[in-house]
């Protein structure tokens, strides 16, 4: 088979076309793949960070279903030299974290580097299109520790006395001492998994997700139901809390701390997710209540 020059032409363009590709991937990969088995091995497999994975693999789908789009913004806009600041900022993160056992850095290098690299590679209007799947990689970076612990138990004590209250004023034996609950002949420990600041985390994620796909008009509706995502996340917490309280009180200790205890926390998800959507209901009725007033 013989190749003619246009053809020799056309592969060598093709090559000069994915060989930056190819190093970018190959350098991702050379430095990431031992930080994942790391993670798994270690906070990826606790209760607390256990959404780091998910998150993960929910920013490549977005970048996913949004890569026609960045890859036609590409062809009519060339790559920044600006990115390279980006990319020094995030190989400089990632050894002082590497070295450090510093996994914020660590990680979060990546979010740097792959900002770095698409502003190089696609531009600054492509990265712009592609701005959230990079934005919501950021919940799967380590929050440190001493950040986590300073808001995790006046987040634990809130949760736990707004549970209390609400089950004494239906009617059941309960009492609050700190953190700890007394149902009953039987005490509970409201674990940070439970109430953290882990949790809050990946339930903001859950809500900015959710915004995400449904892609309101109204600018004023996404930011109040943004802001709303907080009390929602605590509300959330309240009521895993709550279900674990009364499956200890009805079925014993054993049924609360086991399958169903893991039970609680799709509890949790789905929860949030029915309360997130109540209150985009109820905005949605506000504004039209409001559109047609004025209207009218």
């Amino acid at each position: 088979m013989v190749l003619n020059f246009d053809d020799s032409v056309s592969v060598r363009q093709k090559i000069e076309e994915f060989a930056p590709w190819l190093i970018v991937l190959v350098g991702l990969c050379v430095m990431y793949i031992p930080t994942g088995v790391r993670l798994f091995q270690g906070i990826w497999s606790s209760d607390d960070q256990a959404h780091g994975p998910i998150v993960l693999a929910i920013s490549v789908w977005l970048f996913y279903r949004k890569w026609p789009e960045i890859f036609a913004a590409r062809e009519r806009q060339k790559g920044t030299s600006a990115g390279w600041l980006f990319i020094v900022v995030g190989l400089l993160a990632y050894i002082l974290g590497r070295s450090q056992d510093v996994p914020i850095l660590e990680v979060g290098s990546l979010l740097w580097i792959l900002l770095g690299a698409g502003l190089v590679l696609l531009g600054a209007r492509a990265m712009k299109i592609g701005w959230f799947p990079l934005f919501f990689m950021m919940f799967m970076v380590p929050l440190p520790g001493s950040l986590v612990d300073a808001v995790t138990m006046p987040m634990k004590i809130a949760v736990s006395a707004v549970a209390e209250n609400v089950l004494y004023q239906v009617g059941y034996p309960i009492a609050r001492s700190g953190v700890v609950l007394q149902i009953g002949q039987y005490q509970l420990l409201v674990a940070d998994a439970c109430a953290g600041l882990h949790t809050l985390f990946t339930l903001e994620s859950l809500g900015l997700l959710y915004l995400n796909l449904v892609r309101h008009e109204s600018l004023v509706r996404n930011v109040a139901l943004a802001i709303l995502i907080v009390p929602i996340s605590f509300a959330a917490n309240v009521i895993r809390v709550m279900v674990l309280t009364l499956v200890t009180y009805y079925f014993g200790d054993e049924v609360g701390q086991g399958f169903l205890h893991g039970f609680a926390g799709m509890v949790l998800f789905l929860s949030a997710l029915l309360l997130i959507i109540g209150v985009d209901s109820l905005i949605r009725v506000i504004f039209t209540c409001n559109w047609q007033s004025k209207k009218q």
